[in-house]
């Protein structure tokens, strides 16, 4: 089982930035594509971005698009996640997560095999 160990995440202001890391276990980290998902009290687990396997493919869930940027460097197995212009919206716990079908782009977190511990955003207004 690959195992994803996330950092980065913190107390930032409305308007500033962070950036989310997550490292992979194993060898063949390029195979994966790998998402961000976040998650408020109460609610359920949002989909954020999603970057295919060898980072030729991404897709932004609409609140995030034209903030946040997801890439990869797969020579460290890590997956990044640039939040900028952040929000108080935004204050939720983060997870990446990834799937063993690199090629294919997924939204949903049931389409997920691995996931992070998760790391806490925290936005303050």
């Amino acid at each position: 089982q690959v195992q994803l160990v996330e950092s980065g995440g913190g107390l930032v202001q409305a308007g500033g930035s962070l950036r989310l890391s997550c490292t992979a276990s194993g060898r063949t980290f390029g195979s994966y594509a790998m998402g961000w998902f976040r998650q408020t009290p109460g609610k359920e687990r949002e989909f954020v971005a999603v970057i295919s396997g060898n980072g030729g493919a991404t897709y932004y869930a609409d609140s995030v698009k034209g903030r946040f940027t997801i890439y990869r460097d797969n020579a460290k197995n890590t997956v990044y996640l640039q939040m900028n212009s952040l929000k108080p919206e935004d204050t939720a716990v983060y997870y990446c997560a990834g799937t063993y079908s690199g090629s294919r782009i997924y939204h949903f977190d049931n389409q997920y095999d691995f996931w992070g511990q998760g790391t806490q955003v925290t936005v303050s207004s």
